[in-house]
């Protein structure tokens, strides 16, 4: 059986450019939610959001070439760059049919199609880009990546709405572990921090109409009132253990295992009832080899919403059982970043490897009030060092898509 080691890492988030930065804010408890400053939000009740500022992609992509891209190709095309880079290598040694480029994205190109569209309306039909499809649709950003690696393998885009990212890695998992790729990058990317998508993603009740960001974001607490809508992206190097052995390649962990399921239930609530969402959990770390007590860490989907993270909760004991629940830190990302939709799951992977290599657990930022249906140990009160054997990284999707990666701490 092939194993799948984790050897680089790229992202840009609301809290680092890079997973450098990244991480250092992360484990100072920086908060990377600001008020909305990128348009004019007087008309609308959302007043804060999860956004990347100052975002430069000039160092990796020309000018010219960044005009044909959406913000979340140039997003994932920067994260793919500083990934293979701190990856050590180029994977030229490897048959290009061999390394596969797999990443996920929620929505795809909403920055370029309000722009068409805008221009569709004011000066007619003859005035939309020629650019505008290929820069649009979802697969963009793995194609985009390919083209630049020259990877030939697997290359596709998961639209499973805040699960993509990791179905993208989950995917890209099996492909190396099961034989046919060598090498992937996978994760996800999503840039919609537009007054056209917080407009319908309010209407629908499910955003934050905090006015304050440090109290926006509160997964768990009882007060909770939405989810804060973020944007960013995150790549993963995932390569089978063996080359990176033979390369000398820096190992920050080991993913083994994945678990997938559908709730089929409803469009935007998980099941009260936890059961898929408890089996992708059980799935991804019975693959790796792990029981229940093994698993000190969670990195919650934890949306802040009050359905969420309460069958979330649910779930979670359901696939652990109570006794080893109550045992287990989980905690929630978007505390401090907010909801990065199909980038999520990367974003959160990244911080998932990164803990499990470090032993470290970062807060959950916002919280003040217990909630009686939110029971279990949500690193509330300050970060933890913990050796951590196993962790999940768990995203639950609008449509009831469930995907979970069990990531262990690599031992030879």
């Amino acid at each position: 059986m092939r194993r799948v080691v984790i050897t680089g890492m790229g992202t840009v988030n609301p809290l680092g450019k890079n997973v450098a930065e990244f991480w250092e804010n992360i484990k100072a408890n920086k908060l990377g939610i600001k008020l909305i400053d990128e348009f004019d939000a007087s008309d609308i009740p959302v007043k804060v959001v999860g956004s990347v500022k100052d975002f430069d992609p000039s160092g990796v992509i020309e000018k010219k070439e960044a005009k044909r891209m959406d913000r979340f190709t140039q997003f994932a095309v920067c994260s793919a760059d500083e990934a293979l880079k701190d990856s050590g290598t180029d994977f030229s040694d490897i048959d290009p049919y061999r390394a596969g480029v797999i990443v996920g994205a929620g929505i795809g190109g909403l920055h370029e199609t309000e722009k068409q569209h805008t221009s569709f309306l004011e000066k007619g039909s003859d005035r939309i880009s020629v650019f505008y499809i290929p820069m649009m649709i979802t697969n963009m950003a793995a194609g985009t990546i390919a083209m630049k690696t020259g990877f030939k393998g697997d290359n596709y885009c998961t639209t499973t709405a805040c699960a993509s990212a990791t179905h993208a890695i989950g995917e890209a998992f099996r492909k190396v572990k099961d034989g046919y790729l060598d090498v992937c990058l996978a994760g996800g990317t999503e840039a919609c921090v537009t007054k056209f998508a917080i407009s319908g993603f309010n209407n629908m009740k499910a955003l934050s109409k905090a006015e304050c960001p440090e109290e926006a974001s509160t997964p768990f607490d009882l007060n909770r009132q939405g989810f804060v809508l973020g944007e960013g992206c995150g790549i993963l190097v995932l390569e089978e253990l063996e080359h990176a052995l033979a390369r000398g390649a820096e190992i920050y962990a080991e993913i083994g295992g994945y678990g997938a399921t559908g709730d089929a239930y409803h469009m935007t609530s998980p099941s009260p009832t936890g059961e898929a969402a408890a089996r992708a959990m059980r799935n991804s770390f019975e693959e790796a080899g792990l029981k229940a007590d093994d698993i000190g860490y969670i990195n919650a989907h934890g949306t802040s919403t009050g359905l969420n993270d309460k069958y979330e909760t649910t779930a979670i004991k359901l696939a652990l059982g109570e006794t080893a629940a109550r045992k287990t830190v989980i905690n929630s990302t978007k505390s401090m970043i907010g909801h990065l939709l199909g980038a999520a799951g990367a974003v959160e992977a990244i911080v998932t490897a990164l803990s499990v290599k470090n032993g470290f657990i970062h807060k959950t930022l916002g919280y003040k009030t217990p909630d009686p249906e939110c029971d279990l140990d949500y690193c509330t009160e300050g970060n933890r060092e913990v050796e951590i054997k196993g962790a999940l990284s768990n995203s639950l999707g609008f449509g009831g898509h469930n995907a979970t990666l069990c990531i262990k701490k690599y031992e030879a």
